[in-house]
């Protein structure tokens, strides 16, 4: 699939129970113990998008197909990981392999449920973990930097640049700032995305809470929107307990569930849908009286690219792409009122594709 949000946190913040949920499975092992997750979990997760059904309705296809995304639940993490603590080296070889970090902070009082650092601080948790994440990247820059050194010795243009970046980067480390948060240009963003770094990596933050505080979150919950909002990200209210138990229903005890408890929605709906958007995805269709499908695409990408992710012929013998805005199929109804009114449009490969498009590709091979 190519893009994957890793679940991270302390041990014992509900990161686990929130994948089971996800998946509505039991894949990942839910216990009151640190490390009880060792080896990561993988799962597929689908976006829920109301478009899609508002499409698949007006065709009436036969097959509705959503748009999928992937979770990695990740052991809990403990202060002194980088220096091999807990599951230390192994917790951040995994992290390496994700796109983007969705960090649980417990924002929960529960007795029956240790912490590992024996008392109920979000911040502080938030902030154990940025420190291990950001020396494990000094200690990374470090080594990729002494690599770097021998060419330099030799003239090479490119490990200059690299290694000057390099020393930039592990002084805003140094100083206890993020990388993600440090002050780039576009150039040196480009470059960094070689060189694999932890805190460069765009996180979400999910408040896990108790069932009384999901709908309008607590002081807990409170002090991590504030930290998000400096940071200029995201952050949600998400109940672990409460979304174990939906996990549980079928469609109509969900609603009627979520309605007691003033919710519009489950919080996973709104984890699955912010992580789409910290990944930078997009949604393409796809529609038919067969099926109806949502694509997934990178954000900036082009219509070439896009006739790819449905089939490698696609791309390699682009004509063009016919396309409709889902507005545009929203108001008329079908296809062909859209073209009777002129708003069907023949795009070339160049095209940027935007979120909602609808496609029909011309192909030759």
């Amino acid at each position: 699939m190519g893009f994957k949000c890793g679940i991270v946190g302390l041990p014992n913040v509900g990161k686990s129970t929130l994948f089971n949920a996800l998946t509505e499975t039991s894949s990942a092992a839910a216990a009151n113990y640190p490390f009880c997750t060792i080896e990561p979990n993988d799962g597929i997760v689908s976006v829920p998008d109301e478009r899609l059904i508002i499409l698949s309705n007006l065709v009436k296809s036969q097959k509705i197909v959503p748009a999928q995304m992937q979770f990695v639940d990740i052991a809990g993490l403990v202060s002194g990981a980088s220096k091999g603590e807990g599951l230390g080296n192994k917790f951040l070889s995994h992290i390496r392999e994700v796109d983007a970090i969705i960090h649980v902070v417990r924002c929960f009082e529960d007795t029956d449920i240790t912490h590992v650092e024996s008392s109920i601080n979000p911040l502080r948790d938030s902030e154990i973990i940025e420190t291990e994440l950001m020396l494990a990247d000094l200690e990374s820059l470090d080594r990729q930097s002494q690599n770097l050194s021998k060419k330099v010795k030799s003239n090479n243009a490119e490990a200059k640049i690299d290694l000057a970046l390099m020393n930039k980067l592990s002084k805003y480390l140094s100083e206890g700032i993020p990388l993600r948060l440090a002050n780039l240009q576009e150039g040196e963003i480009a470059r960094i995305k070689n060189f694999n770094l932890l805190t460069f990596k765009p996180v979400l933050y999910a408040c896990n809470v108790n069932e009384d505080d999901a709908s309008c979150g607590n002081e807990f919950t409170k002090d991590i929107f504030d930290k998000a909002k400096t940071e200029n990200c995201d952050a949600i209210i998400i109940s672990g307990s409460i979304e174990a138990e939906i996990a549980m229903l079928d469609k109509i005890e969900k609603e009627e569930f979520l309605k007691d408890l003033n919710l519009s929605e489950s919080g996973l709906n709104r984890l699955i849908r912010t992580g789409f958007k910290l990944l930078d995805l997009i949604t393409f269709f796809t529609v038919g009286p067969k099926e109806t499908r949502a694509w997934t695409l990178k954000n900036n990408s082009k219509a070439q690219t896009a006739a790819g992710k449905i089939h490698t012929d696609f791309q390699k013998g682009f004509i063009r792409a016919e396309t409709i805005s889902y507005d545009d199929y929203l108001n008329f109804k079908s296809e062909q009122a859209v073209k009777d009114a002129g708003r069907m449009r023949v795009e070339g490969a160049d095209y940027i594709v935007k979120d909602g498009d609808i496609f029909n590709f011309r192909f030759n091979v």
